[in-house]
């Protein structure tokens, strides 16, 4: 059935697919960033520095979005929470107290990685398309010149 479809047919089969996919990541992402704030933090329980729980009790501010801790710190374990997953944040309660709790995942982290398996996946599928073009060519040559060469030779 594949076969059947011309080629201009497979590149608007192409482009559709492309932009449902950009519209169904999109869509997923404002969907999961909706929930995350709702359901999935409460559930959540991160190891916090000195044991404070006020986050947990009175509303809080992100002073710093959770980031990733470094080598020192991890290594010397001078912040107890980075032991724990190697991200951090910290956050201000009401009270005025600072807290530095442990956190599971970096956003901006995930989204480089992901931009990186996209941009790979395309750079492989060009050369791949491109291989299989030129390779079609070749064949195409081939097959004209021995049809060529039976013509010539009167072998009809």
């Amino acid at each position: 059935m594949i076969e059947t479809c011309s080629k201009r047919c497979m590149l608007f089969g192409t482009v559709c697919l492309g932009i449902l996919t950009i519209v169904v990541l999109i869509l997923e992402s404002q969907l999961a960033d909706s929930l995350s704030g709702s359901h999935k933090m409460k559930n959540k329980t991160f190891p916090t520095e000195n044991n404070s729980t006020c986050w947990m009790h009175q509303p809080y501010s992100i002073i710093s979005e959770c980031h990733p801790c470094s080598d020192f710190e991890i290594r010397s374990k001078s912040i107890g929470v980075c032991i724990h997953t190697s991200f951090k944040e910290i956050l201000k309660c009401e009270n005025g107290e600072t807290v530095t709790r442990s956190c599971d995942r970096v956003a901006y982290l995930e989204e480089r990685a992901y931009w990186k398996f996209t941009i790979w996946s395309f750079v492989i599928g060009a050369a791949s398309s491109m291989a299989v073009m030129l390779r079609l060519r070749v064949l195409n040559y081939r097959a004209k010149r021995r049809a060529r060469q039976v013509l010539s030779n009167g072998a009809i």
